[in-house]
């Protein structure tokens, strides 16, 4: 079921002449597989590797090399923005490096400082200006709070932008839409988070569930209770690594 199959992640990789080792599997799953590296003066960076084995007999590998230059696409058109890690390189066929953001994901242990939300509106505005939607921003973990108290955005494997869609009537109404799935998803955090931040017509919107994510539930939620007891009957047989699996 993971994207390296038996294999994992390499236990050590080489930038720009500087060797980096492994040193944790933060996700291993269908898609891609995800790591720490850390160099010897106590530097980070991130490597991502895309699918390579086959699933079912039918060969992904083209699916990890597509996803990950998809994906390189993104982190370069937002290569100028502070919340955004730098892109580093590549590795291998399906693999990319990015900047590590000290920091932690949204969480109710980690307390949110005041205007963050504001923030990462802000930075939305920026990603829906280039034409760019988000779209993963359901997911907490995917939500920094940086060291510096700022959000900052990681995964950009389902984003979506119009300059790869092409700029047609029906591809902009797409793209707003998923843009305004965007902020939906920021203020269910914001009122998970801050609700004292919340104002009264921030609270409205909130209480509005979209067709998207009303069709999202319906689609995922079967799928979801599956997966959950796919991986639990395959860990129990032994047939699924537990490192970095989900």
């Amino acid at each position: 079921m993971r994207a390296l199959g038996k294999s994992t992640l390499p236990p050590t990789i080489s930038l720009n002449g500087t060797q980096f080792r492994h040193v944790a599997t933060l996700k291993h799953d269908f898609w891609a597989a995800t790591g720490y590296y850390d160099d010897p003066a106590g530097g980070r960076i991130v490597l991502k590797v895309g699918r390579v084995v086959e699933f079912a007999g039918l060969p992904l590998k083209w699916a990890g090399r597509w996803l990950c230059r998809r994906e390189m696409r993104f982190y370069s058109r937002l290569s100028d923005l502070p919340n955004i890690p730098a892109l580093l390189g590549t590795w291998g066929e399906t693999g990319f490096i990015h900047e590590y953001v000290p920091g932690r994901p949204l969480s109710r242990e980690c307390p949110v400082p005041d205007g963050f939300f504001d923030q990462l509106a802000s930075l939305f505005a920026e990603l829906h200006r280039r034409q760019i939607a988000y779209v993963d921003a359901n997911k907490p973990q995917n939500i920094l709070l940086g060291a510096d108290g700022l959000p900052h955005l990681i995964d950009f494997q389902i984003s979506c932008g119009l300059l790869r869609l092409g700029n047609m009537a029906l591809n902009g109404w797409w793209l707003s839409r998923l843009q305004r799935e965007d902020l939906a998803h920021l203020l269910k955090h914001k009122k998970r988070l801050r609700p004292d931040e919340m104002t009264q017509q921030e609270w409205e919107a909130v209480e509005r569930r979209s067709l998207l994510i009303r069709v999202h539930r319906f689609v995922t939620k079967p799928w979801s209770r599956l997966r959950r007891r796919t991986y639990s009957r395959l860990r129990q047989a032994g047939r699924l690594f537990p490192e970095g699996s989900k």
